[in-house]
Parts: structure tokens; sequence; C-alpha cells
């Protein structure tokens, strides 16, 4: 590949390129934040008081629109009284990137309002504890039932028709359920993560063992195997790596509705935290609490990749020497040796 080539199509990128694109996907979401954070002619919709003036209705610290303002000062300064003072801010919505990087840490350290509302980490705790029980009972029911159904047709004809058809039903849907049938407290919260996660991850599991290599599988039969033996131990270890990797993908699918589940019954969690920050305005924290779960959910994914090249070396292996032929070409050419031709020795009988 080309030094200067940076698109091409299907072609593995050098890695000094591949953590310069990684850094510049987050470098650029902050650019344009600290953009209509830090340069008050781009969007600063609102100004911030700070003497009101003339004006009855200011006060020191209110933020009123750029329009409003204008508008009144315009009439203080027609009547000759003294002018309201201020500057241009954004809403309280959209802090400024160096405030919610400041309520990383103010977060933690800041106590709750009330005496029975919980602190960050407790919260975060709760929103941990939620997302891995619901995803493991999923996992515990549906790793088993997605290999049989990618296995054998029999269960694939029985199960997978309804499964498809239960997946489309979104899982908010059965919150009021199951309250009714669960309890208002975690059980329900639970419950809605193991119905986000479970039909998908037959369905996908079962997808990704119909990709094994039909010839393992007739090989397998002409040394003798056949049912229970070829899937344990031909269908199962040529898929697992596949299998692992979807189990990862769709731990991100039970994020997604970790926000969901935590209002079915009783409010908790990080979502808990999140309305209770977004009530008292103090929408720094909020951006933090949000890009904690980011921040978690994706050190997750980094470590279980991270493990799964431990459990499964072989592939780590697969993939080290793809990109060493991708990134070092010139390591992988054998010298070529010059043509020679052959010595032919004749062998001659002399009659003494």
């Amino acid at each position: 590949m080309a030094h200067n080539d940076w698109l091409g199509l299907k072609k593995e990128l050098p890695r000094k390129r591949q953590l310069q694109l990684t850094v510049l996907s987050f470098v650029l979401p902050l650019a344009v934040w600290c953009f209509l954070s830090y340069v008050p002619w781009v969007w600063h919709p609102l100004i911030h008081v700070m003497d009101p003036g003339s004006v009855d209705y200011f006060s020191e610290g209110l933020d009123i629109p750029r329009a409003t303002f204008y508008a009144e000062e315009a009439k203080a300064k027609a009547a000759g009284q003294a002018l309201p003072k201020g500057f241009r801010v954004n809403p309280v919505y959209l802090p400024a990137p160096h405030k919610v990087a400041c309520a990383f840490y103010t977060a933690f350290k800041t106590p709750p309002r009330l005496q029975d509302e919980p602190w960050l980490h407790q919260s975060l705790g709760h929103s941990i504890r939620t997302i891995f029980l619901g995803y493991l009972f999923s996992s515990l029911i549906g790793v088993p039932l997605g290999i049989l159904c990618g296995s054998f047709r029999f269960f694939a004809k029985v199960q997978e028709p309804f499964i498809e058809f239960f997946r489309y039903l979104p899982a908010p849907a059965f919150g009021a359920l199951c309250v009714a049938v669960l309890g208002i407290d975690d059980a329900p919260k639970i419950a809605i993560i193991f119905i986000g996660t479970f039909f998908q991850q037959v369905l996908v599991i079962a997808n990704s063992v119909r990709k094994v290599d039909p010839g393992l599988i007739e090989a397998a039969q002409t040394l003798g195997a056949s049912g229970w033996k070829i899937v344990r131990h031909v269908v199962i270890p040529a898929s697992i790596t596949d299998i692992y990797t979807d189990m990862r993908i769709l731990l991100g699918w039970a994020w997604t509705y970790l926000i969901v589940a935590e209002v079915v019954g009783t409010m908790s969690g990080i979502t808990l935290f999140i309305n209770q920050q977004a009530r008292y305005r103090n929408f720094d924290n909020v951006y933090a609490a949000i890009a904690m779960i980011g921040i978690i959910g994706f050190s997750t994914d980094m470590f279980l990749a991270w493990v799964g090249g431990i459990l499964f070396p072989w592939k780590r292996k697969t993939a080290r020497r793809t990109r060493t032929h991708t990134f070092f070409p010139l390591f992988d050419r054998q010298p070529i040796k010059p043509l020679t031709a052959p010595k032919l020795e004749v062998k001659t009988d002399v009659a003494g």
C-alpha cells in the first residue's frame, strides 16, 4: 500500500495512522464544542447581566436573551438612564468543556442535597450491578440457545420464528408489566436489560455458528463423530471467537437500555443522579455523568478485547501476521535466488 493512500478500499492502515485517526475522532467533536463555548460571536444567544442599570426586572447574574437585552438597553439609552451591562454566554444547558472536566472531580466530592439521596459513586455502582445481572442472565440462556439454533435446524425452526417476532417489540413497553410482576425495586430493571438483549443475542450467535466451515463438520463426520460430539468438539471451538465478539457488541446494547430500565419502578442508579442534577440545573454534572457511562462502557469493551487476545491467542497471531504483511511488506519478501542451470553428471563405463 502506498504511504499516501489514506482511503484504500478495505485496506488496513498503518498503526500510526490508525492511532492518529482514533485520536482525531475524539478531537473533532471536542473542537466543535470548544468553538461553540469559547468564541462569543459563533453561538452565544444569552447575555449574562452584570449590572441591571435602570431596567427594573433585570438582576445581577440573570441570563437574558440578546434581543431582549439590546431592546432594554436601547430604551434606557433613549431615556438617558443608566445602561445595563453584561456579556454574551451560552445557555446553562451547554456548559464549557473545562466546567465539565472539573465536574468529573467535584461530582464525586459534592454530597447529595437530601439525606436519602445516593452519592455519585453509589449511583454508578448501582447501574453497573443492574447491567451485569441483566446481561449475565441473558447470556446464560441466550448463548446456549443460539448455539443450538445455529447447529440444529430443529431448534432453529422451533425457536427462531417466535424470537424474530419478539425482537421487534420494544423492551420499554414491558416496563409496566415488569413492575406488576416483579415489584418496584431492581428486578424489573434487570428484566428490561434481559428483554433488550436476549432475543438479539440468540439470533446473532446462531448466525455466527452457521458460518462454521462445512468442511470441518464433514471431516468430523468422516471420522465417525456425530450430533453433540460435533457441536462440542468442532462447532463451538470453530465459532468461539465470533461468539465472544458478538457478546462484546451486545454488551453495548445493554448499556443503551440502562437509562430506560432505571426509570422503571423507583428511579435509581446513574439515571437518578442525572435527573436530580438536571433539576438543580447543574448541567456540568449531567454531562460528566453521561460521559462516565461512555467511558465505563468503552473501557469495558477494550478490557474484554484484551482478555479475548489472551483467551484466543491464535486469533491474535493471525491478526498480527496480517498487520505485519500490510504495514511492513518489505519484511515479507523472500530473497530472490538467481536461477542456475542444474549440473548434469554423465557417468560412462570405459571398458579396459
